[in-house]
């Protein structure tokens, strides 16, 4: 996400994290990474200074939450200080160590990107939580990647079409959460499914 670092942003980006984090299914780290948003935006107006262009980067990196601020200034390096009991600034970075499992800068020529990562409860980079039906989603999706499975003799179902209908419609309906538990846009998938549908129809 682009925007331009000053203190209006700030709550617009921490809606931002906290809708992506929801979709992702990791609502346990919302707050901690509503917290270091903040603080790296807050860095970037406070040492870069307002209205310079600035990006917000999140992503998975292994099983932890990373979190991306770029700017345009390679030179004003976030430190982490030790600041007076009666000092008015300079608890940002000390606050971000404390929340963030680690952190760090890259520099890239006349730009920066301070980045922290935040653990999540994953067992892997892909085994986002999100309920009993992503949980189906997965086991389903798995049988569709099998592919030595033997050729099943094709029966009525046993309650009716109307009963498989509804158990079709469920189906679709765990595999669109299982896509906005990934971070993928279920319309969009659904809008590609459905051309899909069509030109094989045709």
């Amino acid at each position: 996400m682009q925007f331009l670092a000053e203190p209006r942003e700030v709550a617009g980006l921490r809606r931002f994290v906290r809708l992506q984090l929801t979709q992702w299914g990791l609502p346990e780290v919302i707050e901690a990474a509503q917290l270091c948003v903040s603080e790296l935006v807050a860095n970037v107006i406070t040492h870069v200074g307002e209205q310079t262009p600035t990006t917000l980067s999140l992503a998975m990196s292994n099983t932890c939450v990373r979190i991306e601020v770029g700017d345009s200034d390679a030179r004003a390096l976030p430190t982490l200080l030790a600041p007076e009991a009666d000092a008015e600034s300079g608890r940002g970075m000390a606050l971000l160590d404390a929340v963030a499992d680690r952190w760090g800068v890259v520099l890239r020529g006349d730009s920066k990107v301070t980045w922290c990562e935040l653990s999540t409860q994953l067992r892997s980079p892909t085994d986002h939580a999100g309920g009993l039906r992503v949980d189906r989603a997965e086991a389903l999706i798995g049988l569709y990647g099998e592919k030595s499975l033997p050729r099943a003799d094709v029966s009525p179902y046993a309650g009716g079409i109307a009963v498989a209908e509804e158990a079709a419609i469920d189906v679709i309906a765990d595999l669109l959460h299982w896509l906005r538990a990934h971070g993928c846009d279920p319309d969009v998938a659904l809008g590609r499914a459905q051309a899909h549908f069509e030109a094989e129809a045709a």
